[in-house]
């Protein structure tokens, strides 16, 4: 009788910690075969030369899959790195490995389904299964007390009922050994010139270089639990970048704040959890409503949009608006891929309100740009402050990050030079 092989198709789950798939597949297979696509799609650039990924979340891209690789080296497995069209490199893997299964985590944006589907759809014809896990949320769809298509639109009521009733799976084991086939390529890892994007420019005004990887959401995660007795008003983990990619689960990270706070008696009302509730929920949202989050119009009507919109959006994008803050903030965006969840809110909010800007330009070059891009999250929160989406009142519970620094400090730092800037008339 033949070993029976499972392929884990990794995604935005670069984890060998609490990652379902790999530990089922390691329990239910003689072997196991790790690999990573990275799929074209992502990494084009549209008729104005914008990257679908900008360089520095490529690079992190990279970066974390690289350190995957390295994990599943050190429990005596590698990681097969392909480049192309994810349902063809699957079905040829498959074929080649002799593979009587795949699994993978489950998408919610139309994008990343899609490319699941024609995954589906290859490997069928093939005679061959693609297993669907649910692992990029804090609490799990089937604990959740409501299905889906009846979850309320309300955050705040949302919160309260999955709070009252719901509970957080505990995370799964972490295989110590992983068993693969005999592997003739296990590929290269590829360039960013490679992929057909430019190489960032690191800033100094940035400070610490944010590297991808688990290894580094780690150490990230423990940094910001040291921190936790001193921390006298809410502030954003910047857990964000590995949380996007899955170099760290949502529930481990979940359950590492609540050991913590117990040990270290604690009061339970750490800023974390109500962010890490809003993901769930915009991810839930986007389950339910799906398109909706991409219109201009949302569930409502389109906001009001200025004749000179492009100009204005331009202005926006660069820096160049007049106001000291909004400046500050798009210059740190641009030089970095990465601002507060505060100052996201405000340039969002200028773009929209005071601008009159379509909000979906600012959803598209978020994008782009941002090092921790999530669908659900990005276009969940402009849709929000654009007044369009499910619910637009929870603005109590949605501004829960606030400046950790003077406005003027900041200003300071990335704007040394307000003059250059153009003001709005």
């Amino acid at each position: 009788m033949s070993d029976k092989t499972i392929l884990v198709w990794f995604r935005n789950d670069l984890r060998i910690h609490d990652n379902e798939i790999l530990s089922e597949a390691v329990r239910r297979a003689d072997k196991v075969l790790p690999v990573y696509v990275f799929d074209p799609f992502y990494f084009k650039a549209n008729s104005a030369g914008a990257t679908k990924t900008g360089s520095f979340r490529t690079r992190f891209l990279i970066e974390s899959v690289a350190d995957l690789r390295a994990s599943l080296r050190q429990i005596g497995a590698d990681l097969l790195i392909r480049t192309g069209d994810p349902a063809e490199v699957l079905v040829q893997l498959a074929e080649e490995y002799q593979v009587s299964e795949v699994y993978h985590h489950r998408e919610v944006a139309p994008d990343e389904t899609t490319i699941s589907e024609k995954v589906e759809e290859a490997l069928w014809k093939k005679q061959l299964n693609l297993k669907h896990f649910i692992g990029h949320t804090m609490y799990h769809k089937e604990d959740l007390p409501f299905p889906i298509k009846d979850i309320p639109d309300s955050f705040i009521t949302f919160k309260k009922k999955v709070e009252r009733d719901s509970t957080v799976r505990p995370v799964v084991t972490t295989p110590e050994q992983v068993i693969i086939p005999e592997i003739n390529d296990a590929g290269e890892l590829p360039t960013l010139h490679d992929l057909g994007v430019p190489e960032p420019v690191d800033d100094p005004r940035a400070g610490e270089k944010i590297n991808g990887g688990e290894t580094e959401a780690l150490k990230r995660m423990q940094q910001y639990l040291s921190n936790a007795d001193v921390r006298n008003q809410p502030n954003s983990s910047g857990l964000g970048p590995w949380l996007a990619v899955g170099c760290i689960s949502p529930r481990q990270v979940y359950w590492e704040v609540l050991n913590y706070q117990k040990e270290h008696h604690l009061q339970n009302a750490d800023p974390l959890m109500l962010e890490l509730l809003w993901r769930d929920y915009f991810r839930f949202m986007f389950k339910k409503h799906g398109q909706k989050f991409f219109r201009s119009e949302g569930f409502g009507s389109a906001p009001d949009i200025a004749d000179n919109q492009d100009e204005l959006f331009e202005r926006w994008k660069n820096g160049q608006t007049g106001e000291p803050y909004i400046d500050a903030a798009m210059h740190q965006l641009n030089a970095t891929g990465y601002i507060s969840n505060y100052a996201r809110q405000a340039v969002a909010a200028y773009l929209i309100k005071d601008l009159q800007v379509d909000w979906t330009k600012g959803a598209l070059y978020f994008e782009e740009k941002l090092i921790d891009y999530s669908p659900a999250s990005n276009w969940g929160n402009w849709a929000f402050l654009a007044g369009v989406g499910n619910d637009t009142k929870s603005n109590r519970f949605f501004n829960a990050a606030k400046p950790s620094q003077s406005d003027n400090a900041y200003i300071n730092t990335w704007l040394p030079a307000i003059g250059n800037t153009l003001p709005i008339a």
